[in-house]
């Protein structure tokens, strides 16, 4: 299995050492990994606001970049979700061929679908509040939207919950956005700064140590509203947790 490795750009500006533990992770598993170094935004930031044309050109080079991958692996859920459920009517529709946004995937998924996961030698002594981002819940079905009458599930939680030493809970309302919304944020400043407190309210109200999620995007606007307002929460990427040790 051939794995291609796709860095959201926040994530490599920002977050570098989350794309580090995602590639460090996946070795560990046996598997093939490269990380193709042209790679660049997959367009999200444009098609969300509404310059779908201006994507257009950045889905043509992920999908020749990364088609001959069995898989394209993103430790991001808004970013996987946009490539596969978007991708392919920004090249030309049902009728044309996309390859590369049906074979990809956010971390979680392939952990828990794909390569179907049962034990990691992983060791994070915390507890540690889950925060569902709304591509992931909805786009992915990384975990039950409240909205849906079905039996509940978290493949989140099923993988944090191979950690040694993790207490993992949830807070009120748990698939309830945390307002960033990537151009609301910027559009609706206030109502977004809100939202960000109030689930970061929820998310202490655990009595957790740390907030973890798939979607570095959330977790930058949860801890920015955190250290604003001077909250003692910290905040890390269920990559890193998965790849911490004693």
């Amino acid at each position: 299995m051939k794995i291609g490795l796709f860095v959201p750009c926040y994530v490599d500006a920002l977050y570098p050492e989350v794309g580090v533990s995602t590639l460090k992770l996946l070795r560990s598993l046996g598997l093939d990994v490269e990380y193709p170094e042209r790679q660049t935004c997959c367009g999200q930031p444009m098609g969300n606001a509404g310059f779908e044309k201006m994507a257009v050109p950045l889905a043509k080079k992920y999908d020749e970049l990364f088609r001959s991958y069995d898989y394209v692996v993103a430790p991001s859920a808004s970013c996987a979700a946009y490539v596969r459920c978007f991708h392919p009517q920004l090249l030309g529709g049902k009728d044309k061929v996309c390859e590369a946004a049906g074979k990809t995937v956010d971390l979680v998924e392939f952990l828990h679908d794909i390569l179907k996961v049962e034990s990691l030698p992983a060791y994070f002594p915390h507890k540690v509040s889950v925060h569902n981002s709304c591509h992931g819940v909805r786009e992915l079905g990384l975990s039950s939207p409240s909205e849906r009458n079905i039996p509940r599930f978290n493949k989140i939680i099923d993988l944090l919950r191979l950690v040694e030493g993790i207490e993992v809970v949830e807070p009120e309302r748990p698939d309830e956005c945390c307002g960033f919304g990537g151009m609301f944020s910027v559009e609706e400043p206030a109502v977004s700064a809100r939202m960000g407190l109030d689930k970061v309210r929820r998310h202490m109200a655990t009595g957790a140590e740390y907030i973890t999620g798939p979607d570095s995007s959330c977790l930058m606007h949860m801890q920015g509203v955190a250290e604003k307002q001077g909250l003692d929460i910290k905040f890390i990427h269920v990559a890193q947790i998965l790849t911490s040790t004693r």
